[in-house]
């Protein structure tokens, strides 16, 4: 099955980082910052499928160097702190042929230049030999300012405020481009950039682990992270088992309505009502329940790890040189606090979701005279998938509402005249 997977990110000095030892990386080749004097070789590096510049029309020549090009990318940042480069790191489908995915690839690259007027510089990678023989990816590297006949000139801001919806459009982009290629190769498969709950899939989705975590990984290290994602892969292997077990009810509800002829009295009306109700409210149930373990169970992954993120937390700094480490001590405090609320924020998010789906195990709340969540769900499923018997109890009950007024406005007639002749 074909995996989605676009991640932008941003090369910025802040973090130490440049863009020409990125490019060097990724490309496998020598290059030289010209504004540090550090000399990045990485010609000895293998793995790398084909690499390729796209550049917008009448682009200057000097740009079709590579080492050039980002050593003026470079040079066009002033500040320390800039952000000298952005990176789309997208999997190719390991079903397409070579071929296929360069052409993708490249495809892909030419609309990043044409929309936005940036240099791209494209390095596609093959599997590593111990990792997962179908990894095949691609780093796409692009400038942060648009590239024209003068140089490098203003800032491509659109990408970097998720309110402009460049990123949502690129996410949604590449599912697309991918999927017409897997069509035009024969291939049934397909992407989809969405997420899994925008999808309709109840599966737990994993975490990142990242390169350092991998490597750990391979030499049997057990990790955090490692250690979460095969609790979330057990989790869902067992929902797939219980899913499978759950009984179609729908060769039911047509079995019900072919045998039962509807009734025009209330009363017979709602008998069949709950015992429609009845047959959805299992299965409901048994569902909020797993969903339930499951949320508990990433909360207590969450709850460990906050915990262990709290040991963490960088120490002030004391003693004769204190003052001169204080700038170091709080970069790391204020990343540090950064991610503790971020950890924070998804404990609450989990928490959240744990009481909705609280609400749902519960078919009953006939102390409050009220449908519980479960009931409410299971009525809904009814109106859809049996709008007959919805149709008849909805007319039944109107009737026996609009009766019940009028016997209570006769009520209160004969209430008024009984007052009358007793001279009250």
């Amino acid at each position: 099955m074909a995996i989605y997977h676009l991640c932008i990110k941003t090369i910025s000095r802040s973090a130490g980082r440049s863009a020409t030892a990125a490019i060097a990386y990724r490309a496998g080749e020598k290059v030289t910052d010209e504004r540090t004097g550090l000399v990045h070789d990485y010609t000895r590096r293998n793995g790398i499928e084909h690499t390729e510049l796209f550049l917008p029309e009448n682009s200057p020549t000097w740009a079709e160097d590579r080492a050039t090009l980002w050593n003026a990318a470079e040079m066009a940042e002033k500040r320390k702190n800039s952000t000298v480069a952005r990176e789309f790191e997208v999997a190719l489908p390991a079903e397409l042929s070579r071929g296929h995915r360069l052409e993708l690839v490249q495809e892909f690259a030419g609309e990043l230049v044409k929309r936005h007027g940036m240099a791209v510089d494209v390095a596609i990678h093959e599997p590593g030999k111990e990792g997962d023989k179908r990894n095949h990816h691609a780093h796409i590297l692009c400038s942060t300012r648009r590239l024209t006949p003068e140089g490098f000139t203003e800032k491509t801001r659109e990408l970097d405020d998720r309110k402009t919806g460049e990123v949502d459009y690129w996410r949604a982009r590449w599912a697309e481009i991918a999927n017409n290629h897997l069509e035009r190769a024969g291939i049934e498969s397909r992407v989809d950039h969405r997420s899994l709950s925008a999808q309709g899939t109840e599966r737990v989705p994993q975490i990142h682990l990242g390169p350092n975590v991998v490597q750990m990984e391979r030499r049997h290290i057990r990790t955090d992270r490692g250690s979460r994602n095969r609790g979330v892969n057990e989790l869902n292997r067992q929902f797939r088992v219980a899913s499978a077990e759950i009984i179609n009810l729908v060769e039911v509800r047509k079995e019900l309505a072919a045998r039962l002829a509807l009734p025009d009295d209330l009363p017979s009306l709602e008998v069949l009502w709950k015992a429609e109700k009845d047959k959805y409210l299992p299965a409901i149930q048994a569902k909020a329940g797993r969903i339930v373990q499951k949320l508990d169970t990433l909360m207590r992954v969450q709850s460990q790890r906050s915990d262990q993120h709290r040991r963490q937390r960088p120490v002030e700094p004391s003693g004769l040189f204190a003052r001169f480490k204080q700038k170091t001590f709080w970069k790391e405090y204020n990343l540090w606090h950064e991610a503790d609320s971020r950890i924070c924020l998804r404990s609450v998010v989990l928490r959240k979701r744990r009481d909705q789906a609280e609400e749902y195990k519960w078919g009953s709340s006939s102390a409050w005279e009220r449908p519980s969540k479960a009931e409410q769900l299971a009525e809904k499923r009814i109106r859809e998938k049996n709008p007959k018997l919805a149709g008849k109890i909805d007319l039944a009950r109107a009737k026996k509402s609009e009766n019940d007024k009028q016997l209570l406005r006769e009520k209160r007639q004969q209430e008024r005249g009984q007052d009358r002749g007793m001279g009250r």
